[in-house]
């Protein structure tokens, strides 16, 4: 204690024993991750996770771009090349034409951006063939999902169809390709951490 020491005494002795007190720092409070994380301390992509966007479109490009910044490997899938443009492959880590082993695995989140494509049930259809952590197709409860009949004629069993989620993204009245890809990455990272995406109190 304070009241023990004598502070008139030379170099910090104490009347008691003549020894000097070395006096050690307070311990330091456990470092928070979370902090880490937000001050740019620890890599965020030390979680490998793979971000496919099927079909090119306005949306895609804004995922993959956001994608990118998130720490996520970021892929293009279009069957018609004819569809990509240069502005579509500018967040992209790669471009593919079909999907298979060598795109999706157990880390992959699969958003299919496009419901009205020719093409929807085939894609969908290979991307439940593969092990993805995570495959859903934008569209409004107010439409009828037009995946469910396209993968129903191609045999597509009701159990791996279930795994097909849809709407997606968190509810934030996104309207603009850029709206909807931010809602659409906040239910996957909501997902990924078991939250429910509402605010943080």
């Amino acid at each position: 204690m304070l009241g023990d020491m004598d502070h008139g005494t030379d170099h910090g002795h104490s009347q008691h024993d003549g020894h000097e007190h070395e006096h050690s720092p307070a311990p330091a409070a456990a470092a928070d991750p979370a902090c880490a994380l937000a001050h740019g301390e620890l890599d965020p992509t030390a979680e490998r996770r793979t971000l496919v966007a099927v079909f090119a479109s306005p949306v895609a490009r804004y995922l993959l771009h956001f994608g990118r910044d998130l720490g996520y490997q970021t892929v293009l899938v279009d069957p018609d090349p004819a569809q990509v443009t240069v502005d579509d492959k500018a967040h992209a880590d790669a471009v593919a034409t079909a999907i298979g082993p060598d795109v999706i695995d157990r880390a992959t989140d699969v958003v299919v951006t496009d419901h009205d494509r020719a093409e929807l049930g085939p894609m969908l259809r290979d991307a439940l063939g593969q092990p993805a952590r995570w495959i859903g197709v934008m569209g409004s409860l107010r439409h009828t999902a037009p995946h469910l009949e396209a993968l129903r004629r191609l045999g597509v069993g009701e159990p791996e169809i279930a795994r097909v989620h849809r709407p997606i993204g968190l509810n934030i009245g996104s309207r603009t390709p850029p709206e909807i890809a931010v809602a659409t990455l906040a239910g996957l990272l909501a997902d990924r951490a078991g939250r429910p995406g509402g605010f943080a109190f």
